[in-house]
């Protein structure tokens, strides 16, 4: 079945590389870590992931939160790339705590938010350090635990995940109700974004996705990445993709970037923020999230736990 696969995989996405990243094994320990517990809670937590660098996929979870909350919605956005966090840095930020330190006891998750522009709320991951960069899965889900502390839990949070397939991303991934796939017009943005939608589906049990198309030319180059990846997805997988948008190659991105804000409050007229913008409003489209009683570590499960054990 992995020979054939692979095949698929080479044929479809008519590429000379057939395999990205070996599979990951790990994660039958973070299996370990799922407890079975209710789900009851209001926020609806979106995580953003891309399996690889390079596919803008920090951008669109700033903008689509700035958006949201431009839109008046209560939203928090979490940068869980830890050691290489650059939320802070798009938005303008100066942090002076990092996850690091909440999980040496030395401060709480609700000290780590700062507020961004239109009622945003920030969560950084911390940049530059060496030992969140090496986080384990017990430290991954003390973090995810934390938000059970929140004393005013939002309305949603969006999740930054780092880039790849590792154990952090989909577990970070598969805590959230919803998984957006950012995909972009590349081989390799395809190839990996089905390695991170199989393992998720392997191994954590998610299978809806939601997928956006970014820096493309043109709508029915979007609608094309799109149709490849379900293409595949629905010969090997038992998933659902669900077709998001796109949001196209916009110059005033690029400054939006080198100003430290988001194309949707710099430029809100622009190619871009109108795609951000259109997203946004898509997320209340997306009905129930797809897997609301499974048993996992999940945000804001209600377990209380202490998130310490670094």
């Amino acid at each position: 079945m992995e020979v054939n696969q692979a095949a698929g995989l080479h044929n479809l996405f008519s590429a000379a590389r057939t395999s990205q990243q070996e599979e990951l094994d790990v994660f039958h320990q973070a299996a370990s870590l799922r407890p079975v517990v209710p789900r009851s809670r209001i926020t609806r937590t979106i995580a953003v992931a891309g399996g690889k660098g390079g596919v803008g996929k920090t951008t669109v979870a700033v903008n689509l939160a700035m958006a949201m909350a431009m839109a008046g919605r209560d939203v928090m956005l979490l940068d869980a790339d830890m050691g290489v966090a650059n939320v802070d840095v798009q938005l303008g930020l100066s942090p002076i705590r990092h996850m690091g330190h909440m999980l040496e006891g030395l401060c709480t998750l609700q000290d780590l938010v700062m507020p961004a522009q239109h009622g945003l709320k920030v969560v950084p991951g911390g940049s530059g350090v060496r030992r969140l960069a090496k986080m384990g899965n017990g430290e991954h889900a003390a973090v995810i635990r934390a938000f059970d502390e929140l004393r005013q839990p939002p309305e949603f949070l969006v999740v930054d995940t780092a880039a790849g397939v590792a154990d952090n991303v989909a577990m970070f991934a598969a805590a959230s109700d919803d998984v957006l796939i950012v995909v972009c017009d590349e081989l390799a943005s395809l190839t990996d974004a089905y390695a991170l939608i199989k393992i998720l589906a392997h191994e954590f049990g998610v299978r809806r996705f939601h997928i956006v198309a970014n820096m493309v030319r043109q709508a029915g180059d979007a609608k094309k990445l799109f149709e490849k990846l379900a293409r595949v997805c629905g010969r090997f997988l038992d998933v659902a993709l669900d077709y998001m948008g796109m949001v196209p190659h916009d110059e005033w991105l690029r400054q939006a970037i080198r100003r430290q804000g988001a194309v949707v409050d710099l430029w809100p007229s622009s190619r871009a923020a109108v795609g951000f913008k259109q997203l946004a409003g898509a997320v209340d489209t997306w009905g129930k999230p797809a897997y609301p009683d499974l048993g996992r570590i999940a945000f804001f499960s209600g377990q209380g736990l202490p998130a310490a054990g670094w």
